[in-house]
């Protein structure tokens, strides 16, 4: 039994001492793998790294060359720029374009060995032309240094600092004709949108080797009717978000998010503005905190108003300006930066305006049509090749004098583009033709003659905050942002709570080219509201060659108009609950050509939710804060009688006017 037990013991320790031998074995790679303090120095060096400290690309046979440069601005501040230099080039043009949205990646639309296929489609015709192609970061965002401010007013109420947008591209042009030896010493500045107002910011004391400039659909009054409010109603739907990813952070790290498959369900459910600001933490963003405290139009924004600002300076740079007749962000800054500069212009030799069937990006890009409305052919592809190049040719290479109009513009419906030496074309005052008045009539018709007396003197609705009118049929996703504004309307005529007129079939063609007006005389039974107007082109019920635009109700022109503002933008103040009172509404502007067959319609509401946030319809101080209890629902009349008779001046021009 001893024996026994001896022999166990030692076939124990046999095993224990097998197994320490064996644990010993496997661990001797490990200690090469996973080296201690001791020996990590010695074994590391066995292993170096995969990637070099650098790497040197070949890029041989791409046909340029790109350089990435910090340029020094005066105060010290280096912005990141990358020069792209056709192979080859000598004396070439520059076009510079100066941006919040990441010059690095605006320089890498596709990554090719082609310059045409790497720089945006905008300047497709400039790379065929041989042009160097600039992008710059605008300061404090992605690679470049500094603060960002968003549309950093100039120097002066509201920039207490030495730069502005018009001193960095000063800069910048400085150097970059010091600095890029292929270059002939001239530059133009191009853009859209956020870049288009930082290329008419650059004609703002310009450098003398600034020889041109052309901004496409550029920020230019953001409470009038651009990007931020129209008329004193705050574009809530967009506006946040894009506050939030372009302020949260330098690089645009941080994205918007969403909980609810329909927008219009989460902004219901947020409440007001403020509300939904506060649950993504907006209140932390200088310019989130500057749209709430200036819901009126105040010296803030009209101390930055760019139209205001360039018509008392000096015009000393070519300038086109381009703009969309279906732009649903920037639909009022290019017609009312060239409305401003033309007087300063009377040869019509250094302004230019260009209204395309376009939306917000489509002139640089692709134009063939929106949605389910088609055009002529590719109008955008067609304008920069025929307009805008050449015009940027005759001042950036000595080309011969191009056949630039003072206005371009095309009119839809008829799929036709006409040369115009002014514009508008058809107005109350000081156009070549004179405006008709619409007259809404009892019944829901239209009609060019002034409403008989009746019984029946307006026409009524409620509004209810709680059930707003969608701005486009549900559910909002904004995948298709770019078409609302000729969406089919059908989803809203249905409502109670919008009021529809429409004439009959149009026996002839009738043409508009300028901007209409509504005069509504109204009244609500609460203390503030909002005016929703809109312009549509109703398709016969059967259009056998494109069955889905059969009945199609085509939003051709709207806009709304925040009643608090109806005396003074600057001033709001109650409405007296009960009152008929007069509101002028500026709708955008028009050229086109309602067909035989169509009809002319008008919807009135009072909600166009959620692209825009509710009014209370009970007068609060700042609506941005309204609380829940101050929304209430308000009934609303339009009234149709002789002595207030509500119509919209229409821009009609004779049928073969040129």
């Amino acid at each position: 039994m001893q024996s026994q037990k001896r022999n166990c013991a030692q076939q124990s320790r046999l095993k224990v001492l097998l197994r320490s031998v064996t644990w010993a074995a496997l661990m001797a790679p490990c200690v090469v793998l996973f080296p201690g303090e001791a020996c990590s120095q010695e074994t590391s060096a066995n292993l170096p790294s995969d990637t070099p400290k650098t790497f040197q690309p070949r890029t041989s046979d791409f046909d340029y060359v790109k350089r990435e440069e910090m340029i020094p601005m005066r105060d010290g501040v280096k912005l990141k720029t990358f020069v792209l230099v056709p192979k080859g080039a000598t004396q070439a043009p520059m076009l510079l374009t100066r941006t919040p949205y990441n010059a690095s990646a605006r320089v890498l639309r596709f990554n090719s060995t082609h310059l045409n296929a790497v720089v945006p489609q905008m300047d497709d015709t400039a790379v065929a032309a041989g042009y160097i192609i600039v992008f710059q970061d605008v300061r404090g965002k992605y690679g470049s240094e500094g603060d960002y401010v968003m549309t950093r007013p100039l120097k002066g109420p509201l920039n207490p600092t030495d730069v502005d947008h018009s001193t960095d591209t000063y800069d910048t042009i400085d150097w970059l004709v010091q600095h890029v030896p292929e270059s002939n010493g001239r530059v133009g500045t191009i853009g859209g949108s956020y870049e288009g107002f930082t290329t008419v910011m650059s004609t703002v004391r310009p450098h003398p080797a600034l020889k041109v400039a052309v901004p496409f659909a550029p920020m230019i009054d953001g409470w009038v009717g651009d990007d931020w409010f129209h008329n004193g109603a705050f574009r809530q739907n967009g506006s946040l978000e894009y506050v939030y990813s372009q302020e949260a952070t330098r690089g645009n790290d941080k994205t918007w998010w969403s909980g609810q498959h329909d927008t219009y369900d989460e902004f219901l459910k947020a409440g007001s503005a403020s509300a939904m600001a506060e649950s993504r933490g907006l209140e932390q963003l200088g310019f989130w905190r500057d749209l709430a405290a200036h819901p009126a139009y105040d010296s803030f924004w009209q101390d930055q108003a760019v139209d205001k600002l360039l018509v008392k300076e000096p015009l000393k740079v070519p300038m086109l300006i381009v703009d969309g007749l279906f732009d649903q962000e920037d639909i009022y800054g290019g017609p009312a930066l060239y409305k401003a500069l033309s007087g300063k212009d009377p040869a019509a030799q250094m302004v230019h305006l260009v209204l395309g069937p376009w939306n917000h990006g489509q002139g640089r890009r692709e134009g063939r049509g929106i949605g389910q409305i088609q055009f002529e052919g590719d109008t955008a592809t067609w304008f920069r090749r025929t307009v805008m190049q050449p015009f940027l040719d005759h001042y950036l290479k000595d080309a011969p004098m191009p056949d630039t109009p003072r206005v371009l513009i095309y009119e839809t419906g008829a799929d036709l583009w006409h040369r115009y030496d002014s514009w508008p074309r058809s107005g109350a005052s000081g156009c070549p033709e004179k405006a008709r008045d619409l007259f809404l009539l009892p019944g829901g018709g239209l009609g060019f003659e002034r409403p008989a007396a009746s019984t029946n003197d307006n026409d009524e609705y409620v509004s209810d905050p709680a059930k707003p009118i969608p701005y486009r049929a549900r559910p909002i996703q904004d995948l298709d942002w770019g078409e609302w504004l000729v969406d089919d309307q059908r989803f809203a005529a249905c409502r109670p709570d919008v009021l529809v007129y429409e004439t009959e079939p149009l026996k002839e063609p009738l043409r508009l080219a300028g901007e209409p007006i509504a005069r509504l005389f109204a009244s609500t039974s609460g203390t503030d509201s909002d005016w929703v107007v809109k312009i549509i082109d109703v398709w016969p019920d059967d259009v056998p060659d494109h069955p889905k635009l059969s009945g199609y109700q085509q939003l051709l022109s709207a806009d709304i108009l925040r009643g608090r503002y109806r005396q003074d933008p600057a001033n709001p103040q109650p409405i007296e609950s009960g009152k008929v009172l007069p509101y002028r509404l500026r709708l955008p502007n028009v050229c086109h050509r309602f067909l035989p067959g169509h009809r002319i319609m008008v919807q009135i509401q009072s909600t166009w939710f959620p692209l825009y946030d509710r009014n209370p319809q009970t007068y609060v101080p700042n609506i941005m804060f309204a609380k829940p209890e101050s929304y209430v629902k308000a009934t609303q009349r339009i009234w149709h009688t002789r002595q207030t008779a509500s119509l919209i001046e229409l821009p009609v021009i004779d049928i073969a006017s040129q």
